[in-house]
């Protein structure tokens, strides 16, 4: 297993080198010029120019990535051009709140993918099985930021239930763990989690459908086995397939909750990305698609070391 962990991390190092290459190159490329988040229009060319100077964009495209990539790998992640602020500062808190908001949409969206799909697959042919798959068609057809906005009118709006905006009272970006608090984190919640728990139910319908079709299980039964004691054969065969599943759902989640944490004003990095995108923030946007690729390139590794742990054979493989 250590072998093997080592291998994984060697494997991984140019994955992330070349992930910081992309982040810088696609938002260099991007059309407009950052100093004019900067200076006024009708700043003179003079300033203009020192202002570029300063921030070291007057050099050639290598060697800025150069000079990112030092700073980079020592911790500076730069300062923001819109605030003047270093960018971790704003990260730091967005990223935890990202991180919260995901974890519990994945969390949701598991739970109820994982009851739905093993009850269809369990149960395939029947008039549940079919509930369950037009559940999970509509959970990935819909538009989670339509979902979101709907949410917002009914529960909202119309009931006057839960919270529409911000991750605690008055637009508070300050998490503390009550019901307060805990309000604002349901609506966002439950649509990001529409499309996991529908590609988890697809997911897991399919794995214990074909288990079930297994002649292991035949055996099983064949030998007296309860119903209990086959379901902990099935899952512990269906885990690892599904917990690779759970970890990318996991990851799109941190990377693609922006036009979520735009409708509900949640104090994330999809919330940071978009003011980053409209100022033309060139270290934010860099530090933050950085940070959130490489937790991306860690969450597989991860899920990779965890299904080699419940699945000796990937090991082998």
């Amino acid at each position: 297993m250590f072998f093997y962990l080592i291998r994984r991390l060697i494997y991984a190092i140019p994955i992330a080198l070349a992930v910081g290459f992309v982040c810088f190159m696609l938002v260099q490329i991007a059309p407009g010029d950052p100093i004019n988040a900067i200076v006024p229009p009708d700043a003179p060319q003079e300033v203009v120019e020192q202002v570029r100077r300063d921030y070291g964009l007057d050099k050639p495209l290598p060697v800025q990535f150069g000079i990112w990539l030092l700073k980079v790998v020592q911790g500076d992640l730069g300062r923001s051009l819109a605030t003047g602020r270093p960018v971790w500062s704003d990260l730091h808190s967005a990223i935890g709140n990202t991180l919260m908001l995901a974890f519990s949409a994945s969390l949701l969206g598991f739970i109820m993918g994982c009851i739905l799909g093993g009850l269809a697959g369990t149960f395939r042919g029947t008039i549940l099985d079919r509930v369950a798959t037009t559940i999970a068609v509509a959970g990935v057809s819909v538009p989670h930021y339509w979902l979101g906005m709907v949410l917002v009118v009914i529960f909202s709006v119309q009931l006057n239930l839960l919270p529409a905006m911000g991750a605690g009272p008055g637009g508070s970006a300050d998490w503390v763990w009550d019901w307060a608090h805990i309000q604002h984190l349901v609506l966002p919640s439950i649509t990001l989690a529409v499309i996991p728990m529908g590609i988890v139910t697809r997911t897991v319908r399919g794995i214990v459908a074909e288990i079930m079709n297994q002649e292991f299980v035949v055996a099983l039964r064949g030998k007296g086995l309860t119903g209990w004691g086959v379901f902990l054969h099935v899952v512990k065969n269906a885990a690892p397939n599904v917990l690779a599943v759970l970890g990318l759902q996991l990851g799109y989640l941190m990377g693609g909750s922006i036009l979520v944490e735009t409708v509900f004003s949640w104090p994330g990095t999809g919330l940071l990305l978009n003011s980053a995108i409209f100022q033309r923030d060139l270290p934010v946007l860099q530090g933050t698609i950085l940070v959130l690729s490489l937790f991306f390139v860690a969450l597989n590794l991860g899920v990779d070391l965890v299904q080699t742990a419940l699945d000796p054979r990937i090991k082998r493989a």
